[in-house]
């Protein structure tokens, strides 16, 4: 019995269990990977220690998915982040899970993680080939048949599967290929924009702060048009200030919840959230009372990083000179505003060469998400961060493509063997 061939377009987290899951479920695979090696994203992911997913439940999954979660109910079922670990476990690698339950291999190594799924790929048998770039889907009929490659051959085969990635790190090939050829397929691309990126800040004083880092802070973010203000974001955690504006895990976040027009969103850090407003000045209070005969900034400093902290007072309209017990009760209150929520409007999202993932993608109201087969082409498949469907940081976004990519392999197998 002669198997069916399948296609695999893109050597990444989503392209490699595509091509594994298809293989292992009876396929002849030949993945084509652009680049000199396979998952060259996934050797930069978690800081070169490839964050492979996240331990959480998939009630946590839901609630870290940016955009259509329920698209993937079918795709955690194939493969959900118990299923990953065990697999890759099983290629060899050992993984641990660090705070916030991101799992990490026990190495801190991703090119073992790249080695495990190699491993993989040679086990299941699939036909790798590097440095061929694909410029088109041949179809025929409706039906994918094959792909046209750059330097003018064509390959043919049962299923044509693209796991090119979207266009974050162009340095590793994700350069939007695969949405010029889902356009060409007939598919609508949502607007694609950097995601999981630092964000521009109209103010230009961050810069002065850049490379300080403040904890268990809450950065919001609201709307400002209409009649009343919306509240976009409100989340405690880490975040850093960099030459053009902010950055670190709460602004990564907070960048991909933004709208496209960021001229009516208002941003806010509240330094002490632990503490309510009356709580903060009955603190004040004491240590003017204290230090009455000091100047403002030494009691400031105690609130935040001595830096921050003359930049706190500034934007306040006062002067860090200032002794203490002249602070008359309205210039307190403008302070301690100032403390709960230091105002920050957004000017611009950093580039695609630094987002770590990108939002938007082919739209998957043409996609099967049951089987990640497009409704427009027959026995073609998308998988990974071509779609549009994103997360927040912390494994939830490896764990898509991956999930994604093994039924996107399993289906284009076994239904194309049919």
């Amino acid at each position: 019995m002669q198997h069916n061939k399948c296609i695999v377009v893109g050597g990444g987290a989503s392209g490699i269990m595509a091509a594994m899951y298809a293989a292992r479920n009876g396929a002849r695979v030949t993945l084509l990977e652009r680049n000199e090696k396979l998952g060259k994203k996934l050797y930069i992911t978690g800081k070169g220690r490839c964050n492979v997913t996240n331990a959480s439940d998939m009630e946590q999954y839901q609630r870290n998915i940016f955009r259509n979660p329920r698209f993937l109910y079918a795709a955690f079922a194939r493969l959900d982040n118990n299923g990953l670990m065990a697999l890759v476990e099983e290629l060899g690698v050992p993984l641990k899970v660090e705070r916030g339950n991101r799992v990490f291999p026990v190495s801190d190594k991703s090119s073992d993680i790249i080695a495990a799924l190699k491993r993989g790929l040679d086990r299941a048998g699939v036909n790798v080939r590097l440095n061929t770039r694909v410029a088109r889907v041949l179809i025929e009929d409706g039906c994918a048949v094959g792909v046209a490659l750059e330097d003018g051959d064509s390959l043919f085969a049962d299923a044509v599967i693209l796991a090119t990635g979207g266009m974050s790190y162009p340095s590793t090939g994700s350069t939007g290929d695969g949405h010029a050829m889902a356009r060409e397929t007939g598919h609508d691309v949502t607007a694609t924009l950097p995601a999981l990126v630092s964000i521009d800040t109209v103010e230009s004083w961050p810069g002065t702060l850049a490379g300080l880092t403040l904890k268990n802070v809450t950065l919001s973010a609201f709307t400002t048009g209409g009649k009343k203000e919306k509240r976009l974001y409100s989340q405690m955690g880490e975040m850093l200030f960099t030459h053009t504006g902010i950055s670190g895990p709460l602004a990564l976040t907070l960048s991909s919840l933004l709208p496209e027009d960021l001229s009516a969103v208002r941003m806010a850090i509240d330094l002490k959230p632990a503490l309510d407003a009356q709580t903060l000045d009955s603190r004040l209070l004491r240590d003017f009372k204290e230090m009455s005969r000091k100047q403002l900034g030494s009691v400031v400093d105690g609130l935040a990083p001595r830096s921050l902290a003359e930049q706190l007072i500034r934007l306040a309209g006062l002067s860090p000179t200032m002794p203490v017990n002249g602070i008359t009760a309205q210039q307190r209150a403008t302070l301690l505003k100032t403390i709960k929520g230091i105002e920050l409007h957004p000017k611009a999202l950093g580039g695609f060469n630094e987002a770590i993932i990108t939002r938007g993608g082919v739209n998957v109201k043409l996609i099967n998400p049951s089987t990640m087969q497009s409704k427009c082409v027959r026995n073609l498949y998308f998988c990974g961060e071509l779609m549009d469907v994103d997360a927040a940081t912390g494994g939830f976004n490896l764990q898509i493509a991956f999930s994604t990519g093994a039924l996107a392999g399993w289906s284009a197998a076994t239904m194309s063997a049919e």
